[in-house]
């Protein structure tokens, strides 16, 4: 699969995205929210200038009767605050709701990551609540707090 945004591209990962994939989560600005994966299978690298520069990565719920899908993405350090994730989610995003028919996207990124919120709010997710104690971070062993974010595909920037 391929998906082309305004800046980047979306495409399966390769087995030849994988090193570079391991080094960008090992860094510590994306570790501190994305423990490493066991493996990159059904994610799409996000490749910027012919370069990956991270992954995002979709899920759906086909219940007919609660349809909707969800989105996760990191990015290298080196990138951040470029645009380049809001680039990478709308693509996504535009993906979803035009070829895969959802009416209504989800993403919950840590509570306390305010770039990646900013970011989807440029997207046109809007926070829908606080998810106590969501996720287990993986370095602390700690639980911390997810915030619940949900865009229709009406409200899509």
């Amino acid at each position: 699969m391929e998906l082309r945004g305004s800046r980047v591209v979306l495409r399966t990962v390769a087995a030849d995205h994988t090193g570079v994939l391991d080094r960008i989560v090992r860094e510590p600005e994306v570790a501190v929210w994305w423990p490493p994966p066991e493996d990159y299978e059904g994610m799409l690298a996000v490749v910027l200038d012919g370069a990956v520069i991270g992954a995002v990565q979709f899920h759906e719920e086909n219940d007919p009767e609660y349809r909707h899908a969800g989105i996760d993405i990191f990015l290298t350090a080196r990138q951040h605050g470029r645009g380049l994730g809001t680039d990478a989610v709308r693509t996504l995003a535009r993906y979803l709701v035009t070829e895969r028919g959802h009416h209504r996207l989800t993403i919950d990124p840590a509570a306390a990551n305010s770039a990646a919120i900013r970011c989807y709010g440029k997207v046109g997710f809007r926070p829908v609540g606080v998810m106590r104690a969501y996720e287990l971070d993986h370095r602390t062993g700690l639980w911390r707090d997810g915030l619940l974010m949900d865009l229709l595909a009406a409200e899509l920037v």
